[in-house]
């Protein structure tokens, strides 16, 4: 495949990068998830791997963070230029390896949110403040913090990566990245593209790799490292909860983005031509392997029939197969331990006394394929209450909208939530502080999608997510002629959209 070789993709890569280099040891097959097949090998981080890739990390930062934060972010655009020119090649990396389509954008949004680091890097404004002293100024300004950790899923393999490196490149920030060892090569691919950009010019080792497996004594050391201030972490909440135990115990920073359990209301007033594609989209891209996956739909009782009848309907004309091939709109679960759990839950529903409204099989052949589901459920179930990385879409009932919003409250995840209506009251009230208790309110457009920029994407919960698009950093209130000690709060503010 062509592609691969632009990207620098070859049978065997190092899988560990540093200012001095690629290095590894051993080989981590990467599998395509469509066919079952090996697509290539990487080498995996040895301890004195990582030593060398921290060791490096520590030293550009002490030169990056002087650095002209406008110069900084020159080099941010300057990637973001590299990405732009093998976005087509990239975009077929991330099908062939995870089975997403490319047609979800991907690599497009990896440049967005790098357009937006480079507007940042000339933002990094700090307030000044009135003090009670005489003759005593007050200001604000923004350090980075350092090394920074990102550890990503295999179903955003890039972007995600994106999101933190980015802004935190243009703070002042290095970033060492732990890709999923289900998506290494896309990581590879990453890399090489970013060492195009920064050994040309000048400034290796702002941006490095481990490749390691999960769990694995590097792994390990990589959240238990101090020299790490903060860690990012995408994935499960399960492991996102004892990456936040163990970096809290050396009272390091996290950012942890996991699991959703994500609802769209269609109330009796609905535009069904917005609401039916949106819902297909949200529950059915990525197979429904995204953290945004639609999961739930609650329905207003006089509208339930019809929508049932449209998603059916939509479901049936769903081309599954092969993401490369075009026309394909869902693609293969990520391997075959994600088919297990997916035919467990299905296993699950019907002892429930679930009704399958459609699908609920595994397709025979090769790939890790299975069909688009939806199911008549009930929100207090407990499958229904836990988020299955599948595409699984429950449909349940109600009567006001009083109702239908502790539906979707009465859930432990809160991530991304919709509303379609047309009434202006319903919306109103779903945005409302008695509304919605999703970090993203969205009226009238699905809960999936790219939204880079958004301030957060969470609420408090034990499974939340909670990503602020900020500088990764420390506001540090400098004063003449003394330092203040007072303490800067730094607030989220919810992200709602709406068309």
């Amino acid at each position: 495949m062509d592609f691969l070789k632009q990207l620098g993709i070859e049978r065997s890569n190092p899988g560990v990068y540093s200012g001095a280099g690629w290095s590894g040891s051993g080989a981590l097959d990467s599998f395509n998830p469509a066919n079952g097949e090996a697509i290539a090998q990487v080498s995996l981080c040895t301890e004195q791997d990582y030593e060398t890739v921290i060791g490096h990390a520590e030293h550009a930062f002490h030169e990056w963070r002087t650095v002209p934060a406008p110069r900084r972010g020159e080099v941010v655009r300057c990637i973001a230029e590299e990405l732009r020119a093998n976005k087509g090649a990239l975009g077929s990396l991330v099908s062939l390896e995870v089975g997403k389509i490319k047609a979800e954008g991907e690599v497009q949004e990896m440049i967005d949110i790098a357009d937006f680091a480079v507007g940042q890097s000339r933002m990094l404004y700090g307030k000044t403040m009135h003090s009670e002293r005489p003759q005593h100024r007050m200001y604000e300004q923004w350090h980075p913090l350092g090394v920074i950790g990102v550890i990503t899923a295999f179903n955003f393999p890039v972007a995600v990566w994106s999101w933190n490196a980015f802004i935190a490149a243009a703070a002042g920030n290095v970033v060492v990245w732990k890709p999923s060892p289900k998506a290494p090569l896309c990581a590879v691919a990453v890399q090489h593209l970013c060492n195009r950009v920064t050994e040309a010019m000048g400034y290796p080792g702002v941006f490095s790799l481990i490749t390691a497996a999960a769990p694995s004594p590097v792994a390990d050391r990589f959240i238990n490292d101090k020299r790490i201030p903060l860690i990012s972490f995408t994935g499960s909440t399960a492991a996102g909860r004892e990456v936040a135990k163990v970096v809290a115990a050396r009272l390091g920073k996290t950012l942890l983005e996991m699991g959703g359990n994500n609802a769209i209301i269609v109330d009796e007033t609905a535009n069904m031509e917005l609401a039916v594609p949106a819902i297909v989209f949200g529950a059915v891209g990525t197979a429904g392997q995204r953290c945004t996956t639609t999961r739930r739909i609650i329905v207003h009782e006089s509208r339930y029939q019809e929508l049932v009848d449209r998603l059916v309907s939509a479901y049936m004309q769903v081309p599954i197969g092969n993401p490369l091939q075009a026309g394909v709109l869902m693609g293969p679960l990520i391997d075959h331990q994600a088919v297990q759990q997916y035919e467990q839950a299905i296993a699950e529903i019907k002892a429930l006394g679930g009704e399958l409204l459609y699908g609920g099989k595994v397709i025979e052949g090769a790939g890790h394929f299975v069909e688009p589901t939806i199911v008549r459920a009930r929100n207090d179930w407990d499958i229904v209450q836990r988020e299955t990385f599948a595409p699984i879409l429950y449909v349940i009932m109600y009567r006001d909208l009083t109702e239908a919003i502790a539906l979707q409250n009465g859930v432990p995840q809160g991530l991304s939530s919709a509303v379609f209506t047309q009434n202006l009251q319903h919306a109103e009230q779903f945005l409302s502080v008695a509304g919605s208790d999703c970090g993203i309110a969205n009226v009238n457009i699905g809960t999936s999608g790219p939204r880079s920029a958004a301030p957060s994407a969470a609420r408090r919960t034990p499974a939340a997510a909670a990503r602020p698009a900020r500088m990764p950093g420390r506001p540090i209130c400098a004063a003449r002629p003394r330092p203040s000690t007072g303490a800067r709060t730094c607030r989220w503010r919810r992200a709602s959209t709406s068309r």
